[in-house]
This record gives structure tokens, sequence and C-alpha cells, in this order.
């Protein structure tokens, strides 16, 4: 039985200008939360901050959320949120910060509330939308954690990665702004597109696919082979990085309703234990578990049909092809050098990937050999 489809949260916003949205927000006070300093040097954030001023908000900033948002980082952001009393937060930048965001909010809506463990096994998951909203404003064209159920946070001890996903995170405020992407420079663009191109093509399988999450990350996954090179050759265009944003935007309306597969496991696994930026892992396992779940009748019929939309016959082949194209290497080995290290960890890898929730909508679920195996194969490739 299929399940509800959820598409955004009340407000969705897209385009070039759609920023000036802002002014129309009603909110008293506005915690924006943001990562380093390129979104300041941009003049993005001034921009933002100008944006709530013109309509009386008060603002205040959060500043320092990292690549791989720690629990830390989410008590300090919810602390300040608790000093500051919100009633709307602002995320203001990639997935990362966008991420830290949603979960400081689950701690400033409930203070009784003190560790990571709570929130993950939480039944029911803590209500939201009481306190604050959410308005998430994306500076990459990637993760699609703007219309997005789900987080990625560190455990501060052990670095590894906790993925969590319900409803009553999405975001209630989209805005997409092609301007706030303009800044991201080729490798950047390159892996937050291929994340978004990862997040079309496994929802296009998912075992949870319907008739509408099929067509949006079906034009979804067209857009971005086609744009891709072009966004990661000239980043000044912003058409093309509309179109980018746009697309990244509809991949993640897809997903956040059928799930992934086996290449966000993985990914999620080598981004736990070798610190591998999220967007190159999956750009780099991507083909392999194309050729993988080929096996399935469904996928690869689904495979092959988008293959020949594009103007060939091996999907794998064009992912791969667009992987050179963007300097995405072919395997794992350039980014973990460390050969026996990573050789010494297939089964615990093999077993956390196996236990993330991206891989029972895979198309094919591995046994642990099998997964073990992805994870060599990958290596050298």
């Amino acid at each position: 039985m299929m399940r509800p489809m959820k598409l955004a949260g009340n407000e969705l916003m897209f385009g070039e200008g759609s920023l000036q949205y802002i002014k129309s927000v009603p909110a008293r006070k506005a915690m924006i939360v943001i990562g380093g300093s390129s979104i300041e040097k941009s003049g993005i954030l001034k921009k933002v901050e100008d944006l709530f001023a013109e309509s009386g908000v008060e603002t205040s900033v959060f500043r320092g959320v990292e690549p791989d948002p720690c629990f830390a980082t989410v008590k300090r952001g919810a602390d300040a949120m608790k000093a500051f009393e919100p009633d709307l937060i602002a995320a203001l930048g990639g997935g990362s910060v966008m991420d830290a965001a949603k979960t400081m909010w689950v701690y400033y809506e409930h203070p009784e509330l003190t560790t990571l463990e709570e929130v993950l096994t939480a039944k029911p998951f803590p209500k939201l939308h009481v306190k604050a909203r959410f308005l998430c404003i994306p500076s990459t064209a990637g993760t699609a954690s703007e219309v997005s159920r789900s987080v990625v946070i560190s455990d501060d001890e052990t670095g590894l990665k906790h993925g969590l996903g319900n409803m009553e995170m999405m975001p209630d405020i989209a805005v997409c702004d092609p301007e706030v992407t303009l800044t991201m420079p080729p490798h950047i663009t390159a892996e937050t597109g291929m994340d978004a191109l990862t997040h079309a093509l496994e929802s296009l399988v998912s075992n949870r696919a319907n008739y509408l999450s099929d067509i949006l990350a079906s034009a979804a996954a067209r857009d971005i082979i086609h744009n891709l090179p072009l966004a990661c050759a000239d980043g000044s265009n912003i058409k093309v990085r509309e179109i980018m944003l746009n697309a990244s935007m509809t991949a993640g309306l897809a997903f956040t309703n059928v799930s992934l597969g086996i290449v966000h496991s993985m990914a999620h696994t080598l981004g736990g234990i070798f610190h591998l930026p999220h967007g190159l892992a999956d750009a780099i396992i991507l083909p392999y578990i194309i050729d993988f779940n080929s096996a399935d009748p469904r996928a690869k019929s689904i495979y092959d049909s988008l293959a020949k939309e594009l103007g060939g016959n091996d999907l794998a082949q064009i992912v791969r092809d667009l992987n050179s194209k963007v300097g995405i290497a072919s395997c794992i080995k350039p980014a973990v050098a460390d050969e026996a290290e990573y050789m010494k960890k297939l089964d615990i890898m093999a077993d956390m990937a196996s236990a993330d929730g991206c891989t029972k909508t895979n198309p094919i679920i591995p046994s642990h050999e099998q997964m073990a195996g992805l994870f060599k194969t990958i290596y050298c490739g």
C-alpha cells in the first residue's frame, strides 16, 4: 500500500529573485543559522538580514556549523535559540547547515531532551512547529534538505553519522534562489550535483516508488545530467544554477517520500568512518550500484528507459562519463589512501550499511557478503 505523500512544507518558493519572499514571512524574531564565512563574504547573509529588517524582524546569527555537524554543535545552537527565543529559525547554507538547524529546532522546542539518543529513539517523535516555524535557504544544489524530513548528525565521541527522518522535521518554508548558489566552487558544485542525481535515480528504483515520485525523479535526473557540466564550467551562469537548484529540490520532493537505496547506505558509512564528503561518495558509488541493481528486472527496465531518453543504452556508463566530465574519480582509492585499513573494515562497513534505513528500499537487499563485496569493488574499481 502506498504511503501518503507530502510535497514540501507550507510554502515553496523557487527561481531567481525569490529571496524577496523573506519580506513576506511573518515573524517577531529570526535565528539565522550558517556555516563558515563564505555566506558572509558573498554578501548573502547581509542581504537576508536586510530583508528581515525591512519587515521589522529582529535577527540573531548562529555561526560555525561544520561540514559534518556534530551533536555538540547542535546543542550549542539549541542553547542559543533558548536564549534568543525566536519564532522563526532560518537555515542559510548547504545540507550540513540545514540538517544541524533542523536538529537544533528539536531541542529548542523540547528542552527536556538532552541527548542525541533520546531523539534517535523517540516514539512518538517530538512535535515541532509550536515555538517556531522553520525556513530553509539552500546555498548548494544537492541535499534538498529544504524539502526533506531527514537529517544526518555525527556522534561526538565516535564520529559516526546517525540518520533520522520524520515528517515533523519538514521545513515550513523553502526559498530556493539561484543567487545564493553562485559562489559554489566547481568541486562543490560537482559533488552536490551528483548527490542530487543520486537522490533522483535511487527514488526511481525505490521499492516505494509511485507515479508522482517517478515524474519528479525522472525530470530531475534529466536536468542534472544535462546541466551539471555547464554549472561546473561556468558557475556564474544563473540560468543553469537555477535549473540545478530546481532539479535538486525536485529530486528531494521524490526521495523524502519514497526513500533511497544502498548508494546512500554505503555513502553514509564511508562518511562516518573515513569522513568522505557525502556527495563525492555518492558520485563514486552510484554507477556500481546501477550495475548491481540491474539484476532486478524492474530496476533494469527503468535504467534502460532513462538511458534511452538520454541518447544512450547504459545508464551506469552515462553516470561514469558524467563523473569524468566534472572531475570525480572512478573509485574510492584516491580519497582513502590506506588500502589495508579500508579492507580491514569491510565487515564493519557491510554491517553498518546493511543497518542503514535506506537499505530496505533498495531494489535488491544485499546479503552481508554482497555488501562487503560492493565495498571492496568500489575501492579499486
